[in-house]
């Protein structure tokens, strides 16, 4: 099995993904809801992990270090430079303080420096605001952000044409990597049979709400 559809298995097992009615932010109605917040014991974050881990190295994307914005890509971050380090590949990572240390080493970043091209974590994108400030804190730094990677990328339009996802890439001119998306979620639905109403629920929904050029 694919790794994207080996995630929407393990998501929906730790009931991270449910299916049902659920408002969004903006006031939609969908029919599937993605917490990655209840990854939330060692193995269930160390095999996210993994995913992320199998994404970014499939991605090819050069990358010389790892970010994490608080609070969400904290963990995150650290977990991931531990299964890319178990896959061959270290990389140092840093985070930051929501609030500037004004005693002992002091800043806001904590971890290895901000150096060369820098991947930032995140576990999905909405309005994009963690990934601007990361991106103005690794520039500020003189390092280079080369991407983001979540783990869910609902290529679901804003208020305008483009997903959160997209206006990302154009307004910082670098990729979004997600562990699997909306179509990986339908690949899924639709190979299983006990799923064909939510498939269906989801269908509807990519049908109304969904990129122009999705599915």
């Amino acid at each position: 099995m694919d790794f994207r559809q080996e995630f929407i298995d393990f998501a929906v097992a730790q009931d991270v993904l449910r299916f049902g009615e659920f408002r969004t932010k903006g006031g939609r109605l969908s029919p599937y809801f993605f917490n990655a917040g209840l990854f939330n014991d060692g193995a269930a974050l160390g095999r996210l992990a993994e995913f992320y881990a199998k994404a970014i190295t499939g991605s090819g994307i050069a990358v010389d270090a790892l970010f994490g914005p608080a609070y969400k890509g904290i963990p995150l971050v650290a977990a991931i430079a531990v299964a890319l380090a178990r896959a061959g590949r270290n990389l140092p990572f840093s985070f930051n303080r929501k609030e500037a240390k004004d005693h002992g080493e002091g800043g806001s970043i904590v971890g290895a420096p901000l150096a060369g091209r820098v991947l930032i974590i995140d576990d999905v994108i909405t309005a994009g605001t963690s990934v601007r400030e990361s991106v103005d804190l690794i520039r500020a730094a003189g390092a280079t952000p080369c991407g983001v990677v979540i783990a869910l990328d609902r290529m679901e339009r804003g208020c305008g044409q483009l997903s959160a996802v997209q206006e990302v890439e154009r307004d910082y001119c670098i990729p979004v990597l997600a562990v699997a998306s909306l179509d990986d979620l339908l690949n899924f639905l639709r190979q299983r049979p006990d799923f064909k109403q939510n498939e269906a629920a989801v269908a509807r929904y990519r049908q109304e709400y969904g990129l122009a050029n999705s599915g």
